[in-house]
């Protein structure tokens, strides 16, 4: 049985890739966007939020899930932190499937997955395109969202593997420190040369 091309795109915080995945969607690629679908699981009436809540009393309200509650619950608690990944990545795996089901006859789709390289994910697609940004238009990026510090952005680096290393194990780069049209242009040449196997 024939599937679609699986591309898995990656990058650490700030390197654009929200913005990658957008293009690749406005170019009729259908997009697998991991943290959107937790949001959904997550957020009002989500499905999740009885098995959150149980395991993490006082995390959840009408809104979803309380980030900041469930955040302090679990940030630098490695056992808390399983535990809500043990309710989490089923749901989303689930979800993948179901994705890969209505879009199974596509040449190609692209799986938005933020820590495709931390959780092993990288196993399950065909290529891996990373976004990549000079460290300095990244740290300007970071530092410009709100509520965002110094500290919180070292922390955030010291939990995902080395945009160094990323580029080192991607099949593709797509360089983000250029202009949009750049990177644009960037995106359509790959799904040229994908479409093109």
């Amino acid at each position: 049985m024939s599937r679609p091309f699986i591309l898995g795109l990656t990058g650490s915080i700030g390197m654009g890739k929200s913005t990658v995945a957008a293009m690749f969607a406005a170019a009729g690629v259908p997009v697998f966007d991991a943290d959107a679908v937790v949001r959904r699981l997550q957020g009002p009436g989500g499905p999740l939020l009885a098995a959150i809540e149980a395991a993490f009393p006082g995390t959840t309200g009408d809104d979803g899930v309380l980030r900041e509650a469930l955040g302090q619950r679990v940030f630098g608690d490695r056992e808390a932190l399983g535990r809500l990944e043990a309710i989490v990545h089923p749901a989303v795996a689930d979800e993948r499937q179901a994705f890969l089901i209505e879009h199974a006859g596509a040449p190609l789709v692209v799986f938005d997955i933020p820590l495709l390289f931390e959780k092993g994910g990288w196993e399950s697609v065909d290529a891996v395109a990373v976004v990549s940004a000079p460290a300095d238009v990244q740290r300007a990026r970071v530092l410009a969202r709100p509520g965002m510090t110094p500290e919180k952005f070292a922390h955030i680096l010291s939990l995902q593997v080395p945009d160094a290393e990323k580029r080192a194990r991607a099949d593709h780069v797509i360089d983000t420190g250029a202009t949009l049209h750049q990177t644009e242009q960037a995106v359509k040449a790959l799904i040229a040369e994908i479409a093109g196997r």
